[in-house]
């Protein structure tokens, strides 16, 4: 099984208003140690070796609250994704001075694959995968808008045979569905229940019965 926490770097805040700029609790060292504790190295990223500087931009309000949460300046792929999880995941570790209602900024983070395990990889090799990840997301949501609509009744069936090709085309497996099932239980053991239950109806919505389980318990 592939190591799946990272260092996570960051590199420097950026606030709409200067003076006003939010405080993690603990510092930035606390907040530095939150994201290598609770990222999450995404599968395909983890597989093709690529690292990036991902800027996520948020707002926080006085509460310590986080919404408003994008990926400023990503790849297109999954490294956006964990990056605008985990920072939802900061919610109620902020404060903001007082008389401050809102801040709007952003922490650009680095996600920094292990070099040991990738140095047959090359740039072209990771440019070449995130081009296929980008082209690939039509093909997913074929299968997965499939099986949403067979699960209601509503799928046409004579084009199952089609979707079973195009899953082994894109690898949908059992290791695959072994690797996410093990990100969601890394998730939740976080205490992130939404961002489980993401990985676990894509499992359902590629077709397996593996994570029905974990959804009937966790995802009401």
């Amino acid at each position: 099984m592939m190591k799946r926490f990272i260092p996570v770097i960051i590199l420097l805040f950026s606030c709409s208003i200067a003076f006003a700029q939010p405080t993690f609790k603990g510092g930035e060292p606390a907040l530095a140690n939150f994201l290598k504790e609770h990222i999450v190295y995404p599968e395909f990223s983890v597989k093709n070796c690529i690292g990036a500087t991902i800027q996520v931009s948020f707002r926080v309000d006085k509460n310590g609250n986080v919404d408003q949460v994008k990926a400023e300046q990503g790849l297109g792929i999954d490294l956006d994704d964990e990056a605008v999880r985990v920072v939802k995941m900061t919610r109620g570790h902020w404060v903001l001075k007082p008389g401050i209602e809102a801040v709007n900024f952003t922490i650009p983070i680095r996600f920094a694959p292990d070099m040991s395990r990738c140095a047959g990889i090359t740039q072209m090799n990771r440019e070449q995968a995130i081009v296929a990840y980008r082209n690939r997301q039509e093909l997913e949501n074929a299968v997965t808008n499939y099986y949403e609509n067979k699960y209601a009744g509503k799928a046409d069936t004579s084009k199952e045979s089609y979707i079973i090709a195009l899953k082994k085309q894109l690898g949908f497996d059992d290791e695959l569905i072994d690797d996410v099932l093990q990100q969601a239980a890394d998730k939740l053991k976080q205490g992130d229940q939404d961002g489980a239950c993401t990985d676990w109806k894509f499992i359902r919505n590629i077709g397996s019965d593996r994570a029905d389980k974990f959804i009937a318990q966790y995802c009401k």
